[in-house]
């Protein structure tokens, strides 16, 4: 009868083995595909990122999550995560220079990745370090191929890790785009200003309430202004005021 949102997760614990061996998964060690096939024509792209299109575009068709074919059974959501997309990890040097030596290589993966994703059961999350990246056009262009883009921010080695407004948190969370399919205008949220705090098993992410300003000198009006102000009500609104304070009408 109730419908609860959302799941809790207790970051402290990890997955048990027997669990993690129930689960039908599907990993990708690039030194591996590059033993099996070492010659993949790429189309003017990373080698590690074509290697990646093509062992995705497998598994969708393999395990019938392409949707073109009757399912029998009950079908799951092909869930795929990919991590530091963009660095040094994966051949690409986006991150180590202005001016790469194949620029279009990201755009062009992330570009393939949405057409797969689109004609199949499948979401993906993937992270990029936009810190390290110096061409901002780049990152426009991720935002762009991108259904939805959050940031974080750590407050860690920054001003405001010794900045009292910001003792209770660790960071900031930066909603930068949300999903707007099928919509002529964009979603917008109306809470921007999230951070989010590291406990011991959470991790959570609520709206920034700054604290309260406690400082010793408050504004406060005192008795001869409300002495005054009193006098100018007493004489009338037509009259001209002659206190301190004018009252405009």
């Amino acid at each position: 009868t109730s419908t609860k949102f959302g799941h809790y997760y207790d970051v402290s614990k990890t997955m048990s083995p027997e669990l993690f061996q129930s689960i039908k998964w599907h990993s990708f060690y690039l030194p591996e595909e590059l033993s099996l096939q070492p010659t993949v024509k790429t189309c003017n792209m990373n080698s590690a990122y074509g290697r990646l299109l093509l062992s995705i575009q497998r598994i969708i068709y393999q395990e019938g999550f392409d949707g073109s074919d009757p399912q029998k059974k009950q079908k799951n959501i092909l869930r795929i995560g990919i991590q530091s997309l963009g660095s040094l990890l994966w051949g690409d040097d986006i991150c180590c220079s202005d001016t790469p030596e194949d620029i279009h290589s990201l755009t062009k993966f992330l570009y393939v990745l949405r057409g797969l994703l689109r004609k199949s059961l499948s979401a993906c999350i993937i992270t990029i370090p936009a810190h390290l990246i110096e061409n901002k056009a780049i990152m426009e262009r991720v935002t762009n191929l991108s259904d939805t883009v959050v940031g974080l921010e750590s407050f860690i080695g920054s001003e405001r890790e010794t900045n009292p407004l910001y003792k209770d948190y660790h960071g900031l969370v930066h909603v930068r785009q949300i999903p707007r399919l099928n919509s002529l205008i964009c979603d917008v949220s109306d809470t921007k200003d999230l951070a989010f705090r590291l406990k011991r098993k959470l991790f959570t992410i609520e709206r920034l309430h700054l604290p309260p300003d406690l400082s010793d000198t408050v504004s406060r009006t005192s008795k001869q202004e409300l002495a005054g102000s009193a006098k100018l009500l007493s004489s009338g609104c037509g009259a001209m005021a002659i206190g301190k304070k004018h009252l405009d009408f």
